[in-house]
């Protein structure tokens, strides 16, 4: 039987969840978190943990620990507008402090890159969090909005800071200052000189309870091609998957107007009605009109929104119960003019990851993207010594650090006379290869979330998971595909692996649920493999040692049937559900997985 879907919008005052009352009682995010973080014990009350997030402080325990009392950690994270850029003094505080606080049990520091273009301290002690926190906002890197009920870390192609058709980046910084939370709390809890915060001259107006929950922005943009001179749109942020998402519209070769998208998010919740789905356009308005219009989406939700359910509290559940065209009717009263209807068929472009050398048009200088395989710099890594390799390239060379959507670095500002140069000095930390084999196209494609042991909402490994994987994959011979896979240890999906070719969610300890019908173009929505009927789901707890199974039977499946240029996603679609399911039933190695499928009474269309 399917659980009804009842979001509570415009939220009566007694019907507010605890979360909300907690917001509403903490002096502007203020707490006691000043003395929580100052005193003896190595874990912070619920109170107190529920507002650290706004401040970007998690607090986590590890996982792979068993037993009482736990051994309580934080993760710090910094959110970096547009993935950069971090300047050679940003850079070496960062690497310091992570010296100094992200020790994990085996000895070992590193840092940790994420798809929204953060940056994440994993292993921190109590002690550590007040000067890891004070120590980056000194530099200009802050870990306000850094989680919590207001506007994350907002996103954008780092090449494009150097565009010169647009730069996202630039509006990407512009419109995290303008969605910053309130700094005079942050100032007071971390004790941080005010002349490292200001206040930017326009700013939105939170409400006492913040908003409903996080919300996510993102930027596109588009690149010339230096051979054709064409104009090639990049979505590498992943443009749908956000709560409010813009792309450039170009008209006579410049860029003349901007269309917003609402509603995307990858988050599901087990035994709750929840879903994944792509953003829908809303509206085209031209530059001046822009910003007002992100205040006005931000601020209907923020009215209006669920805030008795947080599971329903994301704006796409406004969009999926009451549709974008109403919601743009509600847009509209808030800023004071119609929205115009949207250009249906606008194209935001494939999904670029950026490896390589990259020109910067802007300056005459070249980029070079490093693939970093799931975002961690680390010495102590098959993949070689990342940590140091960064450390030193940025003491060496007069480049800047960005991070990218794909949770890998990109170093900028190289003259072309220091390519070769450059190339080799990546070479001598073991860049460019895992346990002496060249990265394949597979790999450079493919990515995970953090996962068990640093994080308490996972399931499962997926960081941890996901090399030994492509591991196995590579000796089945897959390596070539240029396929992308995407693995989190829970539905949170940070990752967001159902938009790649192939999603793995964790759904227990060791155990993964496929979600099929993405593709490395990153414009579809991944979903649970559900027959036409719609009455259950397979593949929805696949132990570890049997998913490279399915993978390279779905994979032989594809490569034997596929049309000419079909790439593996496009094959899943034509195909579908009910014929991906027969194949897999009649396949000795694995018909015995789809004995047992799984209700879909919490899946939400």
């Amino acid at each position: 039987m399917k659980k009804p879907f009842s979001p509570n919008f415009n939220t009566p005052q007694q019907d507010l969840s605890k979360e909300e009352l907690n917001k509403l009682a903490s002096n502007g995010i203020r707490g006691n978190l000043a003395q929580e973080f100052r005193n003896d014990a190595p874990d912070i009350a619920w109170e107190a943990e529920a507002l650290a997030k706004s401040h970007g402080i998690y607090l986590e325990f590890n996982r792979a620990a068993t037993g009482d009392p736990k051994e309580w950690m934080y993760l710090i994270r910094i959110g970096v507008p547009g993935g950069g850029p971090i300047t050679r003094e940003q850079w070496r505080v960062v690497d310091e402090l992570s010296e100094k606080y992200t020790i994990d049990p085996q000895g070992h520091t590193s840092l940790r890159l994420t798809n929204r273009q953060n940056i994440q301290f994993h292993w921190v002690k109590k002690p550590g969090v007040i000067p890891i926190v004070k120590g980056l906002a000194e530099k200009g890197l802050y870990s306000l909005n850094g989680c919590g009920d207001n506007t994350r870390n907002v996103m954008a192609c780092p090449l494009s800071h150097y565009s010169d058709l647009f730069n996202a980046r630039a509006w990407a910084h512009k419109t995290a200052e303008y969605f910053r939370l309130p700094v005079e709390p942050f100032i007071e809890i971390f004790a941080i000189d005010p002349k490292y915060l200001r206040k930017p001259g326009e700013s939105f107006a939170y409400g006492p309870n913040l908003l409903n929950r996080k919300f996510k922005i993102a930027f596109s943009t588009l690149h010339r091609d230096a051979k054709t001179g064409k104009l090639v749109p990049d979505n590498c942020v992943e443009l749908l998957t956000h709560d409010m998402s813009v792309a450039p519209v170009i008209a006579n070769g410049e860029v003349s107007a901007f269309q917003i998208y609402v509603g995307g998010g990858q988050g599901e919740r087990n035994g709750k009605p929840s879903t994944a789905t792509l953003g829908k356009p809303l509206t085209i308005v031209s530059e001046d009109q822009l910003m007002k219009v992100l205040d006005g989406v931000v601020a209907v939700h923020q009215k209006y929104g669920d805030r008795q359910n947080r599971f329903w509290a994301r704006l796409k559940y406004v969009i999926l119960k009451d549709g974008v065209d109403a919601f743009r009717d509600k847009v509209s009263a808030q800023v004071g003019f119609k929205l115009p209807l949207p250009e249906p068929t606008h194209d935001y472009g494939n999904r670029h990851l950026h490896f390589g050398w990259q020109e910067q048009p802007s300056n005459g200088l070249l980029a070079y993207g490093v693939f970093i395989e799931n975002g961690r710099l680390a010495d102590n890594s098959p993949n070689g010594r990342l940590k140091s390799m960064v450390r030193d390239i940025m003491n060496k060379y007069r480049v800047e650090f960005m991070i990218t959507p794909n949770q890998d670095v990109l170093f900028t500002n190289i003259p072309k006379a220091s390519m070769k140069d450059f190339e080799a000095e990546l070479k001598k930390y073991g860049y460019g290869a895992r346990n002496g084999n060249a990265y394949s196209e597979l790999r450079l494609h493919s990515g995970a979330c953090v996962g068990r042991d640093t994080c308490r909402l996972t399931y499962t490994d997926s960081e941890k998971f996901e090399p030994f994987l492509i591991d196995d994959l590579e000796k089945l011979g897959w390596g070539d595909m240029k396929e992308s896979i995407g693995i989190t240890g829970c539905e949170r999906q940070c990752f967001r692996p159902a938009t790649k070719t192939i999603g793995l969610v964790g759904s227990g300890m060791d155990r993964y649920q496929f979600k099929l019908f993405g593709d490395e173009t990153g414009r579809f929505q991944g979903k649970p493999l559900i027959p036409s009927d719609g009455e259950k789901m397979y593949l929805r707890s696949v132990p570890r040692e049997q998913v490279p199974v399915v993978i390279d039977t779905l994979l032989k499946f594809y490569k034997q049937n596929r049309q000419a240029n079909e790439g593996l996603g496009t094959f899943h679609r034509r195909v579908g559900a009910d014929g991906i399911i027969r194949h897999l039933q009649e396949n000795d190695a694995t018909k015995a997985l789809m004995e047992k499928p799984a209700p879909t009474d919490c899946v939400l269309e």
